[in-house]
């Protein structure tokens, strides 16, 4: 019985683990749209689209953290 409260676990980090995933992929989204929408404004704050792009950069790095949680390792 203490198998089948793991993989309930397991369930539930999954869903947690793709919630978080949509999460962040929707804020990368975002900071994109903001990005492009300051570089394309005249007189934009060339600082402030800095931090933007590594912000964006920070995201990409969760994402591709919780995706390699969300990946089974296979051992060829």
């Amino acid at each position: 019985m203490p198998s089948k409260q793991a993989v309930a676990m397991n369930d539930n980090e999954e869903v947690a683990l793709r919630e978080q995933l949509a999460r962040l992929q929707q804020e990368h989204r975002d900071l994109d749209a903001a990005i492009e929408a300051l570089m394309t404004s005249p007189g934009s704050d060339l600082i402030q689209v800095q931090r933007l792009k590594k912000r964006k950069l920070v995201l990409r790095d969760k994402i591709r953290q919780v995706e390699d949680q969300l990946t089974p390792d296979i051992i060829a």
